[in-house]
């Protein structure tokens, strides 16, 4: 069976630089691949993507091999199968608030007798390889969101299901709750405050800790923290900002350009 080599990093020490993809394209998405993150993450929860481009774009990213994860709309188990099935080495579950939900989760994503979920592995078997169900059920993660306050009030309940590898921060939902706006990088004492106790209990009870950030800056901040999963923006993020920085550039001191006249071609 192939390695799920985000466990590798995890297990050797080191943190996990994981890229965001929300742009329904399998082009863009093995565009993305060719920088080499660490591991990919294929958002169907606010990303433009659904089940079947999901499919297509796990399947551009194999030709680079980088391990690449599912982030769900919700916690539903048909859909959490579902991309198990076609191939993913993982599942973000956005709102995981309580110990219930968060047993329900993990039981969606592990084979019995450890979990409930159903046999059907389809592509994932083809890519994995054909031991996939002797192996899968300790190689596939798990990673809660921890982005509310119910959820870091209940978090010594959520952190020991069996089960839990990883949790992951939101932090613009995580201010939100907390009373606080969205933004790219978090500032309000109270919201730092609340990350860094999450990082800690997680870190007291063996679970990995991933957190989504704004900035490379930010992004090396967490690991220092430490903090073993880090993303960087998204994908439409880093389209948005390049393109901006191109056109401001060039017409940054540059004589005013006039509408060019007939067909451009």
């Amino acid at each position: 069976m192939r390695e799920n080599t985000i466990r590798t990093i995890w297990k050797r020490g080191g943190a996990v630089i994981n890229g965001w993809l929300g742009i329904p394209s399998s082009v863009s998405a093995e565009n993305m691949a060719q920088a080499q993150w660490d591991g990919l993450t294929v958002d169907l929860q606010h990303g433009l993507v659904d089940y079947q481009t999901a499919v297509t774009m796990m399947q551009a990213i194999a030709t680079v091999g980088t391990p690449t994860m599912c982030r769900v709309a919700w916690l539903e188990p048909g859909i959490i199968m579902k991309l198990l099935d076609a191939g993913a080495w993982g599942i973000v579950c956005p709102m995981i608030n309580t110990r219930a939900e968060c047993e329900h989760f993990v039981g969606a994503c592990r084979y019995p007798p450890r979990g409930y979920r159903s046999f059907g592995p389809v592509r994932a078997q083809w890519y994995c390889g054909p031991d996939y169900f002797k192996n899968i059920n300790d190689s596939v993660i798990t990673m809660a969101m921890i982005e509310t306050k119910q959820a870091v009030d209940n978090l010594e309940d959520i952190l020991p299901v069996p089960g839990l590898d990883s949790i992951y921060i939101g932090p613009n939902d995580l201010a939100i709750s907390l009373g606080y706006g969205p933004g790219s990088v978090p500032t309000d004492k109270v919201v730092l405050d609340a990350i860094k106790y999450i990082l800690n209990t997680a870190k007291k009870h063996k679970i990995y800790a991933g957190i989504h950030c704004g900035s490379t800056k930010m992004a090396k901040e967490m690991i220092a923290l430490g903090f073993q999963f880090v993303t960087l923006l998204a994908d439409n993020a880093l389209l948005n900002t390049a393109a901006k920085s191109v056109v401001a550039e060039m017409r940054e001191g540059a004589p005013a350009v006039g509408k060019a006249a007939g067909s451009s071609y």
